[in-house]
């Protein structure tokens, strides 16, 4: 098959796993108006479905025995979608919403409005995350994921969702429960299982054809397929005016890719075969968080992340490529 083929169905097989995520959404945006929770917490809710497409692609690279596909989606989907979707939103935001003066005044600062309260609530969490992740993986008698870095990096989820519910929780409203959504739902646990394992096979005859490693392919094919859809999400969410909500999902999405989508690698055991590539790749997972908190923390009276912070996050995933291309894999 035609490696061009190959990248229509990697592309059809994203957009179908995307569009099941889409449908899984609303019970779990249901639940989360019944129980009350706000922005930032919900968007720790909503992660669970928002970033199953990730989850699927790593627990079918597991079961084929191409675990370095899955574990190259974990690491470059993390690096990449921090920037990009804080880019986004920030050009989505660029509009007056209906009776919204505190937007304005983030409009006519040329800020990105964001909520505070979600770097306590999702960035820090999510940076301790990352640093279990380097203790785990990253000393030589550990090197690798292994089965029990697999269950500690679970109850590492279940610890930060615990802690962003009870962050964020409000008194809840009553709703009413559609059959046609629900089912829906289901269809699109469908889509999203057949989405990953093509998804995983298309990367397969890729880097074949391209004759690159696994783990790049998962880097820089898969990781940013699997986030590309999201930025129609994305563009959406903040164009409706829900900033925060918009802004804030891309952190615990990465979440729960550093956790649960971490366990069906950990769980068939996959070496670290370089480990220059992976430390590096690592560090840069670590930055983008550390980054976004640091800026929200410098924001005063209008919370949110300024035109040259914008930039700022770009400007990181310039350097990674630069990183990757001229001192990594040294392709110059």
């Amino acid at each position: 098959m035609n490696v061009w083929l190959w990248v229509v169905v990697l592309g059809l097989a994203a957009w179908a796993a995307h569009w099941g995520a889409d449908q899984l959404l609303t019970p779990l945006k249901m639940l989360r108006k019944q129980w009350g929770l706000t922005a930032s917490a919900g968007a720790a809710l909503l992660a669970i479905v928002t970033a199953s497409p990730e989850v699927a692609v790593n627990v079918t690279s597991a079961a084929r025995g191409v675990s370095e596909i899955g574990l190259g989606n974990l690491l470059g989907s993390n690096i990449i979608s921090i920037p990009l979707m804080v880019s986004i939103a920030y050009f989505a935001s660029r509009k007056q919403f209906k009776n919204n003066k505190e937007h304005q005044k983030h409009l006519d600062a040329n800020l990105l409005a964001l909520n505070k309260r979600s770097v306590s609530v999702l960035s820090i969490p999510y940076l301790a995350i990352i640093a279990l992740v380097a203790i785990l993986t990253l000393p030589k008698a550990w090197r690798g994921l292994q089965p029990i870095d697999g269950y500690i990096m679970l109850a590492a989820y279940a610890a930060f969702l615990t802690h962003a519910i009870i962050k964020g929780r409000e008194k809840g409203e009553k709703v009413e429960w559609d059959k046609k959504k629900v089912w829906l739902s289901v269809a699109g646990a469908l889509a999203i299982a057949v989405g990953a394992f093509f998804i995983v096979k298309a990367t397969e005859n890729i880097v074949s054809a391209l004759n690159i490693s696994e783990i790049v392919g998962g880097l820089f094919i898969t990781g940013i397929m699997t986030t590309a859809p999201e930025i129609f999400k994305t563009w959406s969410v903040v164009k409706g005016g829900e900033v925060t909500a918009g802004t804030t999902s891309v952190i615990a999405d990465n979440a729960v890719t550093m956790t649960v989508a971490f366990f069906p690698l950990a769980l068939v055991t996959t070496p670290i075969e370089d480990f220059q590539l992976f430390w590096v790749n690592l560090a840069f997972v670590g930055l983008m968080p550390l980054l976004y908190s640091l800026f929200v923390h410098q924001s005063k009276e209008l919370h949110g992340f300024s035109r040259w912070q914008i930039f700022a996050f770009d400007a990181a995933y310039i350097v990674y490529l630069l990183t990757m291309v001229f001192f990594v894999l040294k392709l110059f």
